[in-house]
């Protein structure tokens, strides 16, 4: 039989893409049906392993890739929203949800292929609602899913024919680790073991490889998958480190101990195939998802274990930002407003504080530029995105009582201060990101710009830890001496623009870089206003 190759690759690498595609714009459109909830699933519903392993499912079937999940869960250990060890049952979660694609595509509703993308097509084109375009994201992302399978297969089906992919696929069957090493280069190679497991579909489908030979690629395609995981951990925390490793032991240690059992699991393989008269795709769904099943009802008993393996592999101190509020106790509402207030106090003040980290975190960033520091101002700022959030829905709780003119006095201070906080994140985060820019487009500052930069935020570092002294001890003297350093703020603005335009007309700084310092200057001297708002607060409610 005469093979045109360039037939071949083109429908094979075009219904790959097509493939990725498709699982990728319908877990959007899943996303987005659900809500933008995912991290909320995952930061509430993973207090123990087993609820951990359940969140995993359900944010890897919304997603369509445990590779998303696992990220996403990484993502949040690095920012202090997850333990280790709650994320550890997330990821085993995601490898049982991700065997949810295989089942999709053991379906064999290929044929139909096309009209699924005209109904997509249909909603996404012709409905004017946001629901509507996303249930039709869901539809065409799943046509194009099975649609990229389809040439997939067309291009496929000549290799059973090729003498050399017949030796290779008995060397397989010789050899199972030659399999789990071909699954998981594949893998690492396309990122998706989504995709190379519907590949060994078609493949198997297609007549071009025995069972025995199909399942070590399938367990190699497992091992594959954690690279992504890995990739996203490389510049994290040593925490989001960990939980990347976890995910390579996970799958490492369950293909190991699948390959010490090879021969049963292939012979028990092939007698559900045969007693449940399974076609070829459905085959490979069930050995991977009995796999993935098998694989965590072992380890997740053993959770600490791997939790204390990783910290020992990668050894060092984490810097951990608690997120979670820690004093607002929803039973005090009811009881007693003053004692709420009080704790919706304590609860702005650890904001405020977190917030002060964040400020220090970026002045390092814009002397050393060294990436760390920006990331942990990042997570500083989340953090107090998150207690804004947890505080202002406690205080209007609060607000709902009877309360009396001095409770109503501190509980509007409150308000005010938490959104002055707030903002003083917000203008940490600007500060960030003009100094990523000035790294990104190797803009340089010349070094008495930089003095003069590190001045201020001394300054206004100084000034914003005394504003929340002072609300903390509610002290007058303290609330005035931040008025007079706000001044002094507003003096050194205005001082430092003068010298940048002089530096300009003597050719001593660059256009590009007095844009960014000008902006820097002028985001400390909005965090010095928030400090004198957060002064004046305590002086006014004294």
């Amino acid at each position: 039989m005469d093979i045109d190759l360039r037939d071949l690759l083109f429908m094979f690498f075009g219904g790959l893409a097509i493939f990725l595609f498709g699982i990728k714009y319908m877990g959007d459109g899943l996303q987005k049906t659900a809500g933008d909830r995912l991290r909320d699933v995952l930061d509430k519903f993973t207090s123990n392993p087993v609820m951990g392993v359940l969140a995993g499912i359900i944010v890897t079937v919304l997603l369509q890739t445990s590779t998303g999940t696992t990220v996403l869960a990484i993502g949040l250990v690095n920012a202090g929203f997850m333990t280790l060890r709650q994320s550890i049952g997330v990821i085993m979660g995601a490898n049982i949800g991700t065997t949810i694609t295989a089942f999709i595509i053991g379906l064999k509703i290929s044929d139909y292929a096309l009209p699924i993308i005209a109904v997509g097509t249909f909603l996404i084109f012709f409905i004017k609602n946001k629901k509507a375009n996303n249930i039709g994201q869901v539809f065409f992302g799943f046509g194009a899913l099975f649609y990229g399978l389809n040439l997939m297969g067309n291009g496929l089906r000549p290799l059973r024919d090729l003498e050399v992919f017949a030796e290779l696929t008995v060397s397989m069957s010789e050899n199972p680790l030659l399999g789990v090493l071909i699954g998981t280069i594949f893998t690492v190679a396309v990122q998706s073991s989504s995709a190379s497991i519907g590949l060994l579909q078609q493949l198997f489908a297609q007549g071009a490889m025995t069972l025995d030979a199909a399942l070590p690629v399938l367990f190699g395609d497992n091992i594959g998958t954690t690279i992504t995981a890995v990739l996203a951990a490389l510049g994290a925390s040593i925490a989001a480190k960990r939980a990347a490793l976890t995910h390579v032991l996970f799958n490492l240690i369950g293909t190991i101990l699948v390959l010490i059992i090879i021969k049963p699991y292939i012979a028990f393989i092939a007698f559900i195939q045969d007693t449940w008269h399974l076609n070829p795709e459905m085959t490979i769904a069930v050995a991977h998802g009995i796999f993935n099943v098998s694989n965590v009802m072992i380890q997740l008993p053993f959770v600490g274990l791997l939790a204390i393996i990783v910290t020992k592999v990668i050894p060092g101190k984490e810097t951990v930002i608690e997120y979670k509020a820690q004093h607002l106790d929803p039973v005090l509402v009811q009881q007693s407003s003053s004692i709420a207030l009080g704790q919706a106090k304590k609860e702005t003040l650890r904001m405020a504080e977190l917030a002060a980290q964040g400020l220090v975190e970026a002045s390092q960033f814009v002397v050393t530029k060294q990436k760390r520091h920006a990331e942990l101002t990042y997570q500083f700022e989340d953090a107090v995105n998150n207690l804004d959030r947890k505080i202002t829905d406690y205080l209007v709780k609060i607000s709902a009582n009877s309360l009396s003119a001095q409770d109503s006095a501190t509980h509007s201070m409150l308000m005010d201060t938490v959104r002055d906080i707030e903002r003083v994140g917000d203008h940490m985060e600007n500060v960030i990101e003009l100094a990523e820019y000035q790294v990104t487009n190797k803009v340089k500052v010349s070094g008495l710009a930089m003095e003069d930069l590190n001045e201020m935020f001394r300054l206004t570092i100084e000034t914003f830890k005394q504003a929340i002294s002072a609300l903390e001890k509610n002290d007058i003297a303290e609330a005035r001496a931040v008025i007079l350093k706000e001044e002094k703020i507003d003096k050194m603005e205005r001082q430092l623009r003068k010298k940048h335009i002089i530096r300009l007309n003597e050719g001593k700084c660059e256009a590009s870089a007095g844009i960014i310092f000008v902006d820097m200057i002028s985001n400390l001297e909005r965090i010095g206003d928030h400090a004198l708002n957060i002064a004046e607060a305590v002086i006014g409610e004294e």
